[in-house]
């Protein structure tokens, strides 16, 4: 085989179907748009939601909330993961790198530590925040608290 005889697999190419090219070639006429109406014509695009004119759904369904756009979202990370967290990699100091190294938070989350578990090990914890439940166990176990 040389590059002057290389050709496609056979049945991988396959021809358009040329639309619109006259009533010979069994295509042509309304090429495939059917008649009339909207549809057929060129530069039709339907607006996102339509509904045929019954009246869609964002408009049917009444509003209801807010977003409020100065909320601070935390992800949440309990003492008993921190527990587990320090005695797999034999910690003393935990901060976020640790836990984003772990796996346990994204990279531009903000972290909380709350306070469900159990927490043995004197650790030092720097974090985004802190619950008071779970500042008062690390502070009860012998650790401390810095927040970033």
């Amino acid at each position: 085989m040389e590059l002057h005889n290389l050709q496609p697999a056979v049945g991988s190419n396959k021809e358009r179907k040329r639309i619109g090219r006259g009533p010979g070639s069994g295509s042509g006429g309304t090429a495939g748009r059917g008649h009339k109406g909207a549809k057929s014509r060129s530069g039709y695009s339907r607006k996102i939601g339509f509904e045929g004119g019954q009246m869609p759904l964002q408009r049917r369904v009444p509003k209801f909330g807010f977003n409020n756009i100065n909320r601070v979202e935390y992800k949440a990370i309990n003492l008993d993961a921190l527990e587990t967290l320090a005695e797999a990699k034999n910690l003393e100091k935990i901060t976020v790198e640790d836990l984003r190294d772990a796996g346990l938070v994204s990279k531009k989350a903000l972290v909380k530590i709350l306070g469900n578990g159990k927490l043995t090990r004197k650790l030092d914890v720097v974090a985004d925040a802190f619950s008071k439940k779970a500042e008062e166990a690390i502070k009860a176990a012998g650790g401390t608290t810095t927040t970033k």
